[in-house]
């Protein structure tokens, strides 16, 4: 049965705005930080063949379940799975999932703005050269003294979620069509930029060689950290995917759209790890340096190599449009939600909302300084404790939030998405939404949906939490 639904939030003009709004919301800080970092500390190529291995039997199969369930249902992710659940006979409550969604990406936004918010300051700071000449020590006092200051932290936190809410409350086209047609681009030309410049390096080839030489030895350290990488980069398991999806043209291709959308995703993250190694190399750095690839050990390379200062300049440039473009598809869901439940206007929903939010990553602001020693979910001799000032173990506040998110919430999420558009939706709406010429591309498409997404999904969930 053809499925004529139009949403209320309006629509994108075509799919290659789709394209550019789930590229926007897949691409961030999991693909200019977290996959170079992750890449050299897993053995370079080894961990690059697993991870396109894993986002093609896990990543895009659910990413293509959110995208159709949100077509279908032409409402906010809540909604959407409320009403499709009742079409086909199933329990309204699977609209838990959607909700739980909901909420893990207003937290993930909470504290994903705060870490924004530093990218911002880098701006200033290597505008101003800050980090010419940089050692390893200055670099690391450097950071320090940005996350040792809560005014600092908040003046940050405050612009980027401000800058968040102006672009969701204008609305889908007014608003988030308008800025991804610039915002994509730009982030585009930067990289690219940032690619010409690693050429000039001279130690391109050993940038190159690290990322894609592949090391069979190296497999098994990474395989769980490629797979929860796939998953999470793409940004599914919180609803922005069916958000966007609902404001998809209905002729449009959701197979050959959310394959666009991975393959560009894939892209960005290859290019950074390209255009960054060089640049590690050229100053003597070890590319394994963990998490603080970004904010350490990259200032001490665009401080020690020619014409360094400016594209470090451009390379904070890149991380905050990539962070920008990510922050409004989670506040999204969010906001459409509240709209259909309350009537307000966008505006009003947004403002609400984004104060919501800020409030919230406040808690990750002074995570970093002043509740530094608020440690949360402390197992102790004497028994558990939910809060313990100054406890050895137990999660910061900012810890708490990631863990709940990333590796419950998000998991949960993406599982129930997938299992509800393999299983529950039925047969023929499937094939409605997906019109697929091929029946053996179908059945694969299904069964990757319904059996290998969720197996994978499940894998990596359990072995997050047994760890």
């Amino acid at each position: 049965m053809a499925n004529d639904k139009v949403s209320i939030h309006g629509a994108w003009a075509s799919r290659w705005v789709f394209i550019l709004a789930a590229t926007g919301s897949a691409v961030g800080l999991g693909n200019i930080w977290k996959f170079p970092y992750m890449t050299g500390m897993y053995g370079g190529g080894a961990f690059v063949v697993m991870y396109l291995f894993c986002i093609a039997l896990v990543g895009l199969p659910i990413m293509l379940a959110e995208t159709l369930i949100g077509r279908r249902g032409r409402q906010s992710s809540v909604n959407t799975m409320r009403s499709l659940a009742l079409e086909a006979g199933a329990s309204k409550h699977w609209s838990i999932a959607a909700l739980m969604g909901m909420i893990a990406a207003l937290l993930v936004l909470s504290f994903y703005s705060v870490v924004a918010g530093w990218a911002l300051d880098y701006i200033l700071s290597m505008g101003r050269g800050d980090f010419a000449g940089i050692d390893a020590a200055g670099a690391g006092a450097a950071f320090g003294s940005l996350t040792d200051d809560p005014w600092r932290l908040t003046l940050w936190h405050s612009l980027f979620m401000l800058l968040t809410a102006v672009v969701i409350g204008k609305g889908v086209v007014a608003g988030l069509e308008r800025s991804l047609r610039v915002m994509m681009p730009l982030l585009f030309v930067l990289l690219l930029v940032l690619l010409g410049y690693s050429f000039t390096t001279g130690h391109f080839q050993e940038g190159f060689n690290f990322l894609f030489h592949f090391d069979p030895s190296k497999v098994q350290d990474g395989i769980l950290a490629a797979m929860g990488h796939a998953f999470f980069t793409l940004s599914v398991g919180v609803g922005a995917i069916m958000v966007y999806g609902a404001y998809m043209p209905k002729k449009a291709s959701i197979g050959a759209t959310v394959l666009a959308v991975g393959l560009l995703d894939t892209l960005v993250a290859l290019t950074a790890g390209m255009a960054l190694f060089p640049i590690v190399f050229a100053a003597g750095l070890e590319p394994g340096g963990g998490p603080g690839l970004m904010f350490v050990t990259l200032p001490i390379a665009f401080g020690n190599v020619a014409f360094g200062q400016v594209m470090g300049l451009i390379f904070f440039v890149l991380v905050a449009v990539a962070a920008w473009s990510s922050s409004i598809s989670m506040l999204e869901p969010a906001v459409a939600y509240f709209v259909e439940k309350t009537g307000r206007s966008r505006a009003k929903v947004t403002a609400v909302l984004a104060l919501l939010c800020w409030l919230v990553g406040m808690g990750t602001v002074l995570s970093f300084n002043l509740w530094a020693q608020a440690k949360f979910f402390v197992f102790a001799e004497d028994g558990f404790h939910l809060l313990q000032w100054g406890a050895e173990g137990g999660k910061t506040f900012f810890d708490s939030i990631d863990y709940l998110t990333s590796r419950i919430l998000l998991p949960l999420g993406g599982l129930a998405f997938a299992l509800f558009a393999g299983w529950m939706l039925g047969r023929e709406a499937v094939r409605d939404e997906l019109a697929m010429r091929s029946p053996h591309l179908f059945k694969l498409t299904l069964w990757l949906m319904r059996v290998v997404a969720p197996v994978g999904v499940l894998i990596v969930f359990i072995a997050e939490l047994i760890k």
